[in-house]
Order: C-alpha cells, then structure tokens, then sequence
C-alpha cells in the first residue's frame, strides 16, 4: 500500500459519489481515483492494481450486484480491501458481504469523520462496521440457541419475498423436507407459529430486509 490510499467508489446514484468523493478528497491521506456505477465495471475497475480501498454498494442496477462484486473482488491476487457501504442494515446482508470477503461493513448515514476512519482501517486489513451492526454480531454469539444460521436467513428471505417451499427449494438446490425442517428451526428460534409471524418478527429484528 502507498502512503495515500487509494479508494474506489462503486455506487450508482451520481449524487452518493459526489459525496463521497467531497468527503474523502477532504483527507489529506485519502485520494479517490476512480468511481463506477455497476458491480461488472467494479470488479474490472479493481483489477488494474492501482486501488487499495473499493467502496460498494449492494444494489446495482443490471448485471453483478454488489456482492458479486465484492467477491470477485476478494478473491484477486493482491485484491484491494472491500468496504460496503449501504443503507441495508439486516443480518442477512451484513452476514453475507462478511462470507463473500468484506472487511467491513458501514451504514450510508455514517458520519464523514467514521467513514474516513473506516477506509483507514479497511486499508490496514482491519475489520470495520456500524456500531449496531456489531451490537448485533455480538448478540449472535452470546446467544447462539437463538440467532439464525445463514442458511436458515436465507431460506425466511426467500418466503419474505413470496416464494413457496418448492420454488425455495428449487432455487437453493435443497428438499423440500429440508426447507421445512430449517423453517420449523426459524419458528422455534423467532416465537413465531406461522410464516407470516416469522417474517414479521425478523423483519421488526433487523435480521431479514423489510
């Protein structure tokens, strides 16, 4: 890594690059040489060697979202650190940037002085992410009987977002008995009596999206 650190953005909303760019370019060890607008030119963008720090968002439009950037990004020989940087705040998002290769994870209403710390810390190799966030990560070790497995945030997604346990099976290559069995282990743990309760209740936690 150089002394400056270089940063990448990787959003597609003009006015959030702009203001990173307003941000960051205020850091006097901080310079940003390069934004895009969709996941395919990030990991393109990240491959000429000259990034330390990508910035990404989850969402893009068509094409690689951003955590299939963030993974093509990770698994680079020398591949500049990956911060996410988005407004979803759910377990299932947070845990899956962190399994794709992230090192940190932030929220889009972090305030400037945080987010420059971040990249920081991010270019160092160090694990960042909004205080909440990690409130409750920490929350998911203590109490380990209670908190979702990835597997089991997935499959309560997928039925929040109206799928039915074939189609969930389907889409995750697994049986439809084992479909069911992950949900009844999602009932026990939300104290929840229907599929409706249960997306509700992980929703109302910030586990799944609202």
């Amino acid at each position: 890594m150089t002394d400056v650190i270089r940063v990448l953005l990787a959003d597609d909303h003009h006015v959030v690059r702009a203001g990173l760019r307003a941000v960051l370019g205020a850091e006097p060890d901080i310079v940003v040489v390069a934004e895009v607008s969709g996941g395919r030119d990030a990991i393109d963008r990240a491959r000429a060697g000259d990034v330390d720090v990508v910035l990404m968002d989850l969402q893009f439009g068509p094409g690689p979202q951003g955590l299939d950037a963030t993974a093509a990004i990770a698994a680079m020989p020398g591949a500049p650190r990956v911060l996410v940087l988005t407004t979803y705040d759910s377990d299932a998002d947070l845990l899956a940037a962190l399994e794709a290769g992230a090192t940190g994870y932030l929220l889009k209403d972090t305030p400037p002085e945080d987010l420059a710390r971040a990249v920081r810390a991010a270019a160092a190799g160090e694990q960042t992410m909004a205080p909440a966030l990690t409130s409750r990560l920490v929350r998911r070790v203590r109490q380990p009987q209670t908190a979702l497995s990835p597997r089991e945030i997935e499959v309560l997604q997928l039925v929040a977002s109206g799928l039915s346990n074939r189609d969930i099976a389907k889409r995750l290559f697994l049986s439809e008995a084992t479909v069911k069995s992950h949900l009844v282990h999602v009932f026990g743990k939300v104290g929840a009596d229907s599929r409706t309760a249960a997306v509700a209740s992980a929703r109302e936690r910030g586990i799944i999206r609202p």
